[in-house]
């Protein structure tokens, strides 16, 4: 390995990967405060331009499935290169979008190229840091992350009061082009063991996570959590700026306190990491998850013109989600180190679908009123939830069944 290439024992390996991983909450959050005005440019409506954001997550799912064998096999950086390459051109094409067909089909491939960084920076935590240390890695990465999130609506705001809406796709498109020169130069190749790109090697690897219960309970348990965030991001633009009247000076400011919880979630699930094993704080972080979709239904009910009555409750959900997402990405991974880019795509694909489906059936009913979103999220917390039960009574067993036969080999 080149000098020049980051170990993990030094901290800006997580600072390098946190900015690979914000490639995709920048490609969602920033253009949110620019949907109502791509709406009159464009002449469509709001499901159309909602599903913009769909668009992208679908194709960002699609290539999960893609993206990890082909991690596995030709290397971690060759296909962090092609994607970065590929994100940098779809969104030269979606500032030049005429249509909402157009920009429909350049967010797609947009999606394609920025599922290689989320996908891929989990691979490198788990090739680098191993099992043990991966959960509170993917914590302190997800705070360092929050930070993209925390700032992006501000920027997109602020490039929509000084340019127009095209903007904020060239400074996503000069985004990728850093992280492209950055990675070139500090990232090193972290594929330990080449695997098989064979259909009959990539479709047994698939099979054997689909078959496990205790990965799918994991993986889908966060999924919906997940995809309660993602509902929210993709109304949000109408509900406040159109519904509530909000300006949109203060669109990013009000989004700052969904990053705020965010942040301290991450925080104290990097803390919890060394006292508590990764189900005990997936169970606490869905608990949060369910109790803040419950208060967002209720508050945002009573109080429908106030924003405190969602911005507040969705605070809470997303520390419930920074203390979910980095433990069950641990659970998830921590079985298969012989093909980590395959459970990590498998895991981004049904993450990213859920939220593609959601999202698009929410902008179905998401006209005049608000209730649309907070069912939606409601559903899905409380699934979540349900979900975590499940997981957490499989990895259980799972526990006894392997300290049984500990105990007593030749019995098992």
């Amino acid at each position: 390995m080149s000098s020049r290439h980051l170990t993990a024992d030094s901290p800006w390996l997580l600072a390098l990967l946190a900015t690979l991983v914000a490639l995709g909450p920048l490609s969602v959050d920033m253009y949110l405060p620019a949907m109502p005005a791509m709406r009159v440019a464009l002449a469509t409506d709001v499901g159309s331009v909602q599903l913009t954001l769909s668009a992208y997550l679908a194709g960002f799912a699609v290539f999960h499935l893609f993206c990890g064998p082909l991690a596995d096999r030709y290397g971690r950086k060759p296909v962090i290169t092609a994607g970065t390459l590929l994100f940098i051109a779809a969104c030269v094409g979606c500032s030049l979008a005429t249509t909402i067909d157009e920009l429909l089909t350049y967010r797609f491939l947009q999606g394609i190229g920025a599922c290689v960084g989320p996908t891929l920076a989990r691979t490198i935590t788990r090739d680098l840091f191993g099992p043990r240390r991966a959960a509170r890695a993917l914590s302190l990465i997800a705070m360092l992350m929050a930070l993209a999130p925390a700032v992006a609506p501000s920027l997109g705001s602020l490039l929509m009061l000084l340019f127009p809406w095209r903007s904020i796709f060239v400074f996503l498109g000069l985004y990728g082009a850093l992280i492209l020169i950055v990675l070139h130069r500090y990232l090193g190749e972290s594929l330990p063991v080449r695997q098989s790109l064979h259909p009959g090697t990539i479709a047994r690897n698939y099979a054997v996570l689909l078959r496990s219960g205790r990965f799918m309970a994991v993986v889908v348990s966060s999924s919906f959590v997940y995809a309660g965030m993602m509902v929210y991001l993709a109304s949000s633009g109408f509900v406040y700026i159109e519904m509530l009247q909000l300006p949109v000076k203060y669109f990013g400011p009000i989004f700052l306190t969904t990053v705020a919880g965010y942040i301290a979630g991450s925080a104290v699930s990097a803390r919890l990491s060394s006292h508590l094993d990764s189900v005990r704080v997936l169970l606490i972080g869905t608990v949060v998850v369910a109790v803040a979709s419950v208060s967002m239904a209720v508050a945002g009910t009573l109080f429908d013109t106030r924003v405190a009555a969602l911005a507040i409750p969705m605070m809470l959900y997303t520390a419930g989600m920074g203390l979910t997402l980095p433990h069950a990405m641990g659970l998830a991974l921590q079985p298969y180190p012989h093909m980590a880019g395959t459970a990590s795509a498998l895991l981004g694909f049904i993450q990213m679908a859920v939220s593609a489906v959601a999202g698009g059936l929410i902008g179905l009913f998401l006209h005049d009123s608000p209730q649309p979103m907070l069912l939606g999220i409601l559903l899905l917390g409380l699934t979540g939830l349900a979900l975590a039960l499940l997981a957490s009574r499989l990895h259980a067993r799972a526990s006894d069944i392997g300290q049984a036969q500990h105990n007593d080999p030749q019995e098992h």
